[in-house]
């Protein structure tokens, strides 16, 4: 999946993103500071209903969220040091645990991540539009 966007149609690109990748459950996603991450995630969150105040995990690097699709997980990984540190923390508990699981900054622990999962790319295409490219990761 490839497309671009803006804030104006956010909402539709939560909504396509979810349908396209129904059965999966693992999000990561990967883009330079400002690229719009924590936004797609916090209007994802919004899509499934979740009636939660939604905030950036910079500092609590898990922050959960209720929703009547089950528990939301929206995890920031940019502060872990290392997978041992992740694994201290339990992350492999919230990995595994059937629920959606939105990652930022993935690849501090990306080898925790059980597979399949879907991987999306977030750049500024332009000082208003972000492109967005989501892909199954399989192996």
């Amino acid at each position: 999946m490839k497309l671009n966007y803006s804030l104006i149609n956010i909402e539709s690109i939560a909504v396509k993103l979810l349908r396209q990748f129904e059965p999966y459950r693992i999000f990561c996603f990967e883009g330079t500071l400002g690229a719009g991450k924590t936004t797609l995630i916090e209007e994802i969150c919004r899509q499934l209903h979740s009636k939660d105040s939604l905030s950036s995990p910079t500092f609590s690097i898990i922050n959960e969220y209720d929703s009547p699709n089950g528990v939301l997980y929206h995890m920031d990984w940019y502060r872990l040091k290392n997978e041992e540190e992740a694994l201290q923390i339990g992350i492999e508990d919230y990995l595994f645990s059937g629920h959606y699981c939105f990652i930022e900054w993935h690849k501090q622990a990306e080898n925790l991540i059980p597979k399949p999962f879907i991987h999306v790319t977030l750049t500024n295409a332009d000082a208003n539009t972000r492109a967005l490219k989501a892909d199954l990761i399989e192996e």
